[in-house]
C-alpha cells in the first residue's frame, strides 16, 4: 500500500467512526483505480469495508480526499453527507484540470455501446438533418447518432460530450409513439451540444436558463411534454 493509500485509509476510519459512532474501524481496504472517469465505488462484504477511489484524485489535497471518505461512508448507511464536505469536494472535482483529467480518462478507458442511426420507424441521421437545419442553422456538427442497444425506459436519450454521440432510447422507435416526441428528444440532446454544462456554486449545471428558454422554441413542446409524462408515468 503507498502512502497516499495508507493515508486515505485513515479518512475512512475516522470516518467510520464519527458516522456511526462505534470506537473502532473495521477492516478497511483502500485502492485508487483507474476508473474510466471520476467515479468512486464503497461496499462491505464479510464484516470488511472495501474502497475504490479514482486514480484522479491521487494527488488531490488530503482535505479533499477526507471530505470524500466522509460522502462515501455516509452513502454506504443511507446517511445525508455534510454540507461542507460535499462543497470541498465538488470545489475542488469541477475544477478545469480535474474535469480534463476525468475526460481523458473516459475517452480512453470508456466504453460506447453504439448500434444504428437507423431504428425500424425512425432514422435519427434525417431527424437530425431536418432539426439541425429548422432550429440551429445547420450550425451543429454531425455527432454519432446511435439506438440504444436496449430498450431503456429510465434514460430516454443523452448527449455524451467525450465521446461526441447522441444516444436515443430504443424504446421510442416504435410506431405507437409520436414523431415529434423523438423529434423533441433529439432536438433536446442538440441543446446539449450549444450549451455545455457550466460549473456555478461548486456544481455542475446541464439546465441553465438559456437552455430552458430555447428548448420551449420547439414547435410541438407541449405536446412533446404531455406525450413526455405519459410515456414515464406507464413506465
Amino acid at each position: 500500500m503507498s502512502a497516499g493509500e495508507t493515508l486515505l485509509k485513515s479518512h475512512f476510519a475516522d470516518a467510520f467512526r464519527q458516522i456511526t459512532k462505534r470506537p473502532d474501524a473495521p477492516e478497511i481496504h483502500v485502492t485508487y483505480y483507474p476508473f474510466a472517469g471520476l467515479n468512486h465505488t464503497i461496499r462491505i462484504r464479510k464484516q470488511r469495508i472495501y474502497v475504490r477511489v479514482s486514480d484522479i484524485l491521487r494527488d488531490a489535497p488530503p482535505q479533499v480526499c477526507r471530505a470524500l471518505a466522509f460522502i462515501l461512508v455516509s452513502k454506504l448507511f443511507n446517511k445525508s453527507a455534510l454540507a461542507e464536505h460535499l462543497k470541498l469536494y465538488r470545489q475542488y472535482a469541477y475544477q478545469p484540470q480535474v474535469l480534463r483529467a476525468s475526460d481523458l480518462a473516459r475517452r480512453k478507458r470508456g466504453r460506447k455501446v453504439l448500434t444504428s442511426a437507423a431504428g425500424h420507424v425512425y432514422n435519427l441521421d434525417k431527424l437530425f438533418a431536418r432539426i439541425n437545419r429548422r432550429y440551429f442553422g445547420n450550425e451543429l456538427p454531425k455527432p454519432t447518432l446511435s439506438w440504444s442497444a436496449r430498450r431503456t425506459r429510465r434514460v430516454l436519450g443523452h448527449h455524451d460530450y467525450v465521446h461526441d454521440a447522441i444516444i436515443i432510447s430504443r424504446s421510442l422507435d416504435h410506431a405507437d409513439v409520436p414523431d415529434y416526441l423523438v423529434e423533441y428528444l433529439l432536438y433536446h440532446e442538440m441543446l446539449h451540444m450549444k450549451h455545455r454544462p457550466r460549473v456555478i456554486n461548486g456544481r455542475r449545471i446541464y439546465h441553465t436558463a438559456a437552455f430552458r428558454a430555447e428548448e420551449k422554441r420547439f414547435e410541438y413542446y407541449d405536446e412533446a411534454m404531455v406525450a413526455l409524462d405519459k410515456l414515464t408515468r406507464n413506465k
